[in-house]
């Protein structure tokens, strides 16, 4: 190696330090035991790794070879959310919730990923959450679909509502990944069963439609609603503002809770407006126990107050979610608002 370092190079302190120390390389392949022990120290509840070339992941590959050449596997990480923070009617709760919980697993990556760069290898950490790739907005934006990684590295399976749950914690869970140089000894794989209960409640519980009985999934109504104050619905406020003639006109287009939410999401953190198929969701060994005791009121302490919430449900004009709205929930104020998403 010294031999094609230029002497300036070469004479350099820093230069020399390094080149006095022996070089151990790491191993190619990361054990899947002391991975494990590592993450679930740096404060995971459950992780695995899954191989780049699982054939579910190949939509990924492109995205993740971008953000770090050379990826070889993901581990997919998983931290617990507390269940009745999640299922409080009290929004500001459960978004306290969300929002300490990808904390959490964040640093919890952050963690992992400095144990692995200390063994030699290279690894990164994108947010389990926000901040995301938002030069491609309205594309997408996530560096690496959390979700899909899991569910192929055998954490869970999807639910109707969309959601991973997890075969012991449900669906209250946070998920990451991180993208790493090397192969693992093992390999989580897929469970042969999926958690979903099949019990509809998740369709009972969303405000404007967003989940059919059937299986379908409104993409569009969901983020209009429940992304109120991220990219789109903060756009179609900001184009509001410029579209008022003067301040009273403003005010008579925008509650003053609205406007004191919105700055609440900008100063603080982006807030759910609902999140409620998740609320409501009974699975997972560690959760079922109270539903499967007493059904009826099940219904009557965790979904009867969400659907009886008084609250302002965001919908676009014409759309089924403002019909489902208006004929389900017809004790819930509806908006129609526009904004970032272009129409179909």
């Amino acid at each position: 190696m010294t031999d094609r370092l230029p002497r300036k190079l070469k004479d350099h302190p820093s230069v020399q330090a390094v080149l006095a120390k022996p070089r151990d390389k790491p191993s190619p392949v990361i054990d899947a035991a002391w991975l494990k022990e590592i993450c679930l120290a740096a404060g995971a509840d459950d992780a695995a790794a899954v191989s780049l070339d699982h054939p579910d992941l190949a939509g990924e590959r492109e995205h993740v070879q971008r953000a770090l050449p050379g990826t070889k596997t993901l581990v997919s990480l998983v931290v617990r959310m507390n269940r009745d923070d999640v299922r409080s009617p009290a929004r500001s709760v459960a978004n306290q919730e969300f929002h300490r919980t990808g904390e959490i697993i964040n640093e919890a990556g952050h963690s992992i990923v400095r144990t692995l760069q200390d063994a030699g290898y290279r690894a990164i950490n994108p947010s389990a959450t926000f901040p995301m790739e938002m030069e491609h907005y309205p594309g997408r934006i996530w560096v690496v679909a959390h979700k899909t990684v899991a569910v192929a590295a055998g954490l869970g399976a999807m639910g109707l509502h969309r959601n991973v749950i997890h075969p012991k914690f449900g669906n209250f869970v946070l998920l990451a990944t991180l993208l790493v140089d090397a192969e693992v000894s093992t390999y989580g794989e897929a469970i042969g069963y999926n958690p979903c209960l099949e019990c509809k409640l998740c369709v009972a519980a969303c405000p404007i439609g967003a989940i059919s009985k059937t299986g379908e999934f409104d993409f569009l109504a969901c983020s209009t609603h429940n992304y109120r104050e991220f990219m789109s619905g903060f756009t179609d406020w900001a184009q509001t503002v410029a579209d008022s003639e003067d301040a009273a006109d403003f005010r008579s287009r925008v509650s003053d809770s609205e406007n004191v939410s919105m700055w609440q999401s900008l100063a603080f953190k982006p807030n759910y407006k609902a999140a409620y198929c998740m609320a409501v969701c009974p699975a997972g060994e560690d959760v079922l126990g109270p539903y499967l005791e007493d059904r009826r009121g099940f219904l009557g302490t965790v979904v009867k107050p969400l659907q009886d919430k008084v609250e302002t449900l965001y919908v676009r004009e014409g759309s089924p979610a403002k019909a489902y709205a208006e004929r389900r929930f017809p004790h819930k104020p509806v908006k129609e608002v526009d904004g970032g998403y272009p129409r179909r």
